[in-house]
Order: structure tokens, then C-alpha cells, then sequence
């Protein structure tokens, strides 16, 4: 009786190939110093090192091509089929390989699914171009909030002394120190300023035919009681005022 293989059912059938890889896998490496020690890194062994990994699709196409001892890598058998397959993409021997992982649809019609690369023979998978933008503009966003954060403390501090230097804090409300020689330099600089402005233009005259509103004698009355009780001031409130009065010390 025929020893059944390992992982195999009790009727002698061959194990069921393992399940295709998870896409986001950026988490792992692979190494199999056994095989780096045994066979050389090239072009034409690097896939057969690769299909090692977990990263590797057991139902691609260069599976299918392994199987009828074809090289994995002949574009001229892999372009005439559909599906998953591996593509040798960029090749620096013997320390950098890219493989890129893609659906064909047509001889012509390939979709890029995921990208590894074999560095020092390593292997690994690339992140997608969307999830390294997210890290991107997430480490800036994290650097960005440190630093106002930092500045808003730092600007906090100003005016005042930290506890435990020996030095007595200031208050927050200071005194303002006024210096009468510079209050008597501004009022001679306005007042210079002054005197360089033109006069003040005439009022606009009342158009032809204008007739003013007449008034009634209890109106005269008011407006002459108003009138001595308070005078408006015949000059500009505004123009005419002079140079600005301050108090003397």
C-alpha cells in the first residue's frame, strides 16, 4: 500500500495548493539563506527563488508554465493567456530584482496588481503609491502640529520666569512710561505735517433756483433758544482744530 503523500486526503489525492496571497503583505520578508547559499542570484533562477515566498500566487500563469517545463518568465507562451502572472520588470544582478505582479486581459492588455522586489536577496513587497502618500502627508501633519505646538508653549513663557530659578516673576500688568520729550517731538512733527496740508476747499455752492425750506415763527423761536444755549463751532471740527493739545508736565 502506497504511502499517501503529507497533507494528503485519505484517498491519495495530491494536497490542495495553498490559497493566493493576501494583498497588503508590506509587513513581511522573506530570506532562505539555504537557497541564496546554493544557488547563484540571476536572472534566469531568480523567479524559481521567488516562488519560494508567500508572497508567490500558486494559480498564475507561470505556475501553469513551470508545469510543462517552460522557462516562467517566456513572454512569447505567457502573452497568448488570461490571468495572474509575474513579470521580471527591473533587473540589477545579483542585487536588485523587481517582479511585478499583473492581470492580463489580451496580449496587449495587462493591469499592474502589485509590485516585490529582491533586494540582496530579500524579498519584499512595494506599498501601494496611495499608502506611501499617507504616510507622507501624515509624518508632515505629525511634524507640522509638534512645531505649533512647541511654538504656542515658548510664546506662553514670554514675560514670564519658570518656578525653581531663583528669580522673582514679573507681573502681567506694567506700568507705561511716558517720555515727555517724545511726546513734544510728535506734536512738532504733526504740527510741520500740519501746515504742509493745502486749506480746507470751499463748501459746494446751492444750484440755481434753489429755495431754501421756510420756517415757522415757534421753529425761529426754538431754533434762536437752541442757538444761545450752544454755538456750533464756525471752523472745521476736523481740519481747523490745530496742532493736538496734550497736557503739560
Amino acid at each position: 500500500m502506497a504511502t499517501p503523500l503529507p497533507g494528503a486526503n485519505f484517498e491519495g489525492n495530491p494536497p490542495a495548493p495553498p490559497q493566493p496571497p493576501g494583498t497588503d503583505m508590506t509587513g513581511i520578508c522573506f530570506r532562505d539563506q539555504l537557497w541564496l547559499n546554493s544557488y547563484p542570484l540571476d536572472r534566469n533562477l531568480i523567479f524559481d527563488y521567488f516562488a519560494l515566498s508567500p508572497f508567490y500566487d500558486w494559480t498564475c500563469n507561470n505556475e501553469q508554465l513551470r508545469l510543462r517545463s517552460i522557462h516562467p518568465l517566456d513572454l512569447s507562451h505567457l502573452s497568448k493567456m488570461t490571468g495572474t502572472e509575474y513579470m521580471l520588470n527591473e533587473v540589477v544582478e545579483p542585487n536588485l530584482f523587481v517582479i511585478r505582479k499583473q492581470k492580463r486581459d489580451s496580449p496587449e492588455k495587462v493591469n499592474p496588481m502589485l509590485t516585490y522586489y529582491i533586494l540582496d536577496g530579500s524579498i519584499y513587497q512595494a506599498p501601494q503609491l496611495c499608502n506611501v502618500f499617507a504616510a507622507r502627508v501624515g509624518r508632515a501633519l505629525y511634524h507640522i502640529s509638534k512645531a505649533f505646538s512647541t511654538a504656542a508653549s515658548k510664546l506662553e513663557k514670554i514675560g514670564y520666569v519658570e518656578e525653581g530659578e531663583g528669580v522673582i516673576s514679573e507681573s502681567k500688568v506694567t506700568k507705561e512710561v511716558i517720555d515727555i520729550k517724545e511726546v513734544k517731538r510728535i506734536d512738532h512733527i504733526l504740527a510741520s505735517i500740519q501746515r504742509k496740508l493745502p486749506p480746507a476747499p470751499p463748501p459746494p455752492r446751492f444750484p440755481d433756483g434753489y429755495v431754501p425750506p421756510q420756517t415757522t415763527e415757534a421753529e425761529k423761536g426754538s431754533e434762536t433758544q437752541q442757538g444761545t444755549e450752544s454755538q456750533p463751532p464756525a471752523v472745521d471740527p476736523i481740519i481747523d482744530q490745530g496742532p493736538s493739545k496734550r497736557m503739560k508736565f
